[in-house]
């Protein structure tokens, strides 16, 4: 193997890149993105970056003595794959020959229809979505965030934090249901009106209101609620669209084993746009979590580089976290399927509890809040068990 291309250049291929090289690979690595930007965290978008106390240089995921001695093709958007050239087509016409390609080109967030030109509208997914929110936060005024998931509540607590008046619009009847289960959705979401964030659940968003800028989110009961910006966060979809033809299986993203194995030889997928195995579950699923994107192309790696089968072993249950108001969320594992929650420490009123999901009587997720040294401890128990 010659030439291997990852495509993506955030944290899931920089993380594919650096297992390269530490299993000995010393071939070509040519790292494609379509951002212009090196790799930078994405996590402090929603809260330290926004509120100012984080710059872009604090973000860089790269090690200053780190030399991955690898060709970096930033501002490229892939736009198809060749399998019987074996070669990665760019939007500016230039093509990529490899022998090995990792897929690492992530999700983008989703919009409303009919929004676009209009000013104060955002998503917030990369550096650049980042800097527009920030630069209009700082003209204060009314927020309204159009979703209730973690992202969304990340940023409303930023802008309320940063003294703008903030509503939170959520579809569903309880926020983080999908995630966390209505119970535990229905306390962490609780958050919003524990700190006067205005959370107005069970109705969708007709549309908005405004000429050039927006001026209120219309809802579908017919309310209007004043905004001067407006936050989509709305959930996002595998960047896989440029992977049609290919060869490849598409499904909720690229279908893959545990292991990142594709349908087609030589090509393994991480990250967000990785809809995998899970051994846990016995289900595909794409895990959208920083942690994932850090641990497991690792395991793909070793795919792409072995000329047999291999075992990736069992990846470790996924785990992410959230700062909310000054709060700490942490989840491991999966609610999907849960048959019970109980609180075994602390107390859901005071925010500051420790949870355990159960199925049939085994352990199948822990959310601590406000908790980080009892959740910590559980996670690894949690871990070592499902291992």
């Amino acid at each position: 193997m010659r030439t291997v291309a990852v495509v993506g250049a955030s944290l899931a291929g920089l993380s594919a890149a650096r297992s390269l090289r530490r299993r000995g690979y010393d071939g070509r690595l040519v790292v494609i993105g379509d951002e212009t930007h090196r790799p930078y965290d994405r996590p402090p978008l929603s809260k330290e970056f926004l509120a100012g106390t984080l710059g872009e240089a604090d973000l860089a995921l790269e090690r200053d003595d780190e030399e991955l001695h690898a060709e970096w093709l930033l501002g490229a958007r892939a736009t198809g794959l060749d399998r019987t050239a074996r070669a990665i087509r760019l939007a500016d016409g230039r093509e990529v020959r490899a022998d090995g390609v990792v897929l690492a080109t992530g999700a983008a967030a989703r919009t409303l229809p009919g929004t676009e030109g209009l000013a104060g509208v955002h998503v917030l997914r990369t550096l650049d979505d980042a800097r527009a929110l920030r630069d209009d936060l700082a003209r204060g005024g009314r927020l309204v965030v159009i979703g209730g998931g973690f992202v969304g509540a990340e940023v409303a607590a930023t802008a309320h934090a940063l003294g703008l008046d903030v509503t939170v619009i959520e579809a569903a009847p309880t926020p983080l249901a999908g995630p966390l289960g209505e119970t535990m959705g229905a306390v962490v979401s609780g958050l919003h009106a524990d700190h006067g964030v205005r959370l107005l659940c069970g109705v969708g968003v007709k549309g908005l209101s405004g000429e050039r800028q927006v001026a209120a989110v219309l809802l579908e009961d017919g309310r209007s609620v004043p905004a001067d910006t407006v936050v989509v966060g709305v959930g996002a979809r595998p960047n896989v669209d440029w992977l049609e033809g290919s060869g490849i299986t598409l499904d909720n993203g690229v279908r893959c084993g545990a292991d990142g194995r594709t349908s087609l030889a030589g090509v393994v997928a991480v990250g967000d746009c990785a809809n995998w195995y899970d051994p846990h579950t016995g289900t595909h699923r794409r895990v959208e979590h920083w942690t994932g994107a850090l641990e497991r192309p690792d395991a793909a790696v070793a795919t792409l580089l072995a000329h047999g089968a291999t075992d990736p072993g069992v990846p470790r249950a996924p785990y992410f976290w959230s700062d909310q108001y000054g709060v700490k969320i942490q989840f491991v594992g999966s609610a999907a399927g849960a048959d019970s929650v109980t609180v075994e420490a602390g107390s859901t009123e005071e925010r500051s509890f420790l949870a355990v999901y159960r199925q049939a009587g085994r352990q199948v997720a822990v959310l601590g809040m406000d908790q980080p040294r009892l959740f910590t401890r559980a996670r690894k128990q949690f871990t070592a068990a499902a291992s």
